[in-house]
């Protein structure tokens, strides 16, 4: 009789765990729109390269080619390291000189409207030149960039297979590299992880499904997407709104000097001559510049940065516009402890301190670990073309 309450009590104590967490219709809706994923895309309309088979091979013979900068040892992938989620994992940026800004991962940026942490730039292509010009960066020069392509027969191939032609003009052929690159960059795409296998169980009622994701990361996704309020700018298939905040980090550099963020960004996007408002677009529809059209500096981007998507994220740290939080788990503790006196005064503030206990953080890191595979993802190689 002993021994039958004893495992009735066991029983007893061991029901709530058991159950697990039990998502209201509500939560199943806010979860259920983080995917599906791959997430669908429409190919970039100011870049005829995107896309396209010769532009993705041409593209990523540039990204991993050292001969586009000044020195002849700095590649694209010098800083977007294949093997570390295509970031590189300081706590800033390293070129020719460091840099006042953490590196992003390029997976997934195919996604993205406005590319820099600051959205500087509104095309991939019209991002991807700065770094090649920049002297703290690359520091070639359209004229090096135009030489070193025409003295390679290999490469002058492939541009013709990618572009028809290769241009007389020197700033026009640095333009159609940059395009090339933008056309490899989009096809690196993160794989698919435990937060969507789960999802998809959740959309097609898997009980076996939900069952294998873990009940603390199960937890944790409860805080993302409810009293967290996290889900409000991260959300989407990509984890991320694609817009700019400010979430009470310092924006100082050094004495004297801060980072401004969105609102020196929307400057010079707006003055950049390689804009898709500009010349250099192949955009043939004027509605493809809508949005630099229409965008509008105001005080409240100031010191407002890109919210970055979330896939991968556990590879891709130190976390932070400026590479200030050195894991998950000092962001988790940010937001835990955040100081609402940073915040600007004319912010939505959707942002409150959210005072988790311990095992509320562990939960909600445990969630985001989730987001991503248990190793980075491998680069996808194009498959070899032969040029000649």
């Amino acid at each position: 009789m002993r021994s039958l309450v004893l495992a009735l009590l066991a029983c007893a104590a061991a029901a709530p765990s058991a159950a697990g967490v039990v998502f209201s219709p509500e939560e199943k809706r806010a979860i259920l729109a983080h995917g599906p994923w791959p997430a669908p895309w429409q190919t970039d309309a100011s870049n005829r390269a995107s896309g396209t088979a010769a532009g993705i091979d041409y593209g990523h013979r540039l990204f991993f080619d050292p001969r586009l900068s000044a020195s002849g040892r700095l590649a694209c992938a010098s800083c977007h390291v294949p093997a570390l989620a295509w970031s590189d994992r300081r706590r800033v940026g390293v070129g020719n000189a460091p840099l006042d800004r953490n590196t992003p991962s390029v997976l997934n940026v195919r996604h993205e409207r406005w590319l820099g942490r600051d959205g500087a730039s509104d095309s991939l292509w019209s991002h991807a030149l700065k770094p090649l010009t920049d002297e703290r960066e690359m520091g070639s020069s359209v004229g090096a960039l135009a030489g070193f392509l025409r003295s390679d027969a290999d490469l002058r191939c492939r541009h013709v297979r990618a572009f028809g032609a290769l241009p007389d003009d020197d700033l026009l052929l640095a333009v159609e590299i940059a395009k090339a690159l933008a056309a490899f960059q989009e096809s690196l795409v993160s794989s698919r992880t435990s937060f969507d296998r789960f999802r998809d169980a959740l959309a097609r009622g898997d009980a076996t499904g939900l069952a294998r994701y873990p009940e603390a990361a199960k937890r944790g996704l409860r805080i993302f997407v409810g009293r967290g309020n996290c889900a409000v700018c991260h959300f989407g298939p990509t984890f991320s709104n694609g817009e700019f905040a400010d979430i009470g980090v310092p924006f100082f550099l050094r004495p004297g000097q801060v980072d401004s963020g969105r609102h020196s960004g929307i400057a010079r996007v707006q003055k950049d001559r390689f804009n898709r408002a500009g010349s250099f677009s192949d955009a043939r529809d004027p509605k493809d510049a809508v949005a630099i059209r229409h965008l509008v500096q105001e005080h409240r981007h100031w010191g407002e940065f890109k919210v970055p998507g979330l896939r991968e994220v556990a590879h891709t740290g130190p976390y932070m516009h400026a590479g200030s939080h050195a894991t998950l788990h000092d962001v988790v503790r940010h937001y835990s402890e955040l100081d609402v006196e940073r915040l600007h005064a004319d912010g939505e503030r959707i942002l409150r301190p959210l005072f988790l206990t311990p095992r509320a953080s562990l939960d909600l890191v445990a969630f985001l670990e989730t987001l991503s595979a248990p190793q980075p993802p491998r680069p996808i190689r194009p498959r070899p073309m032969a040029c000649s």
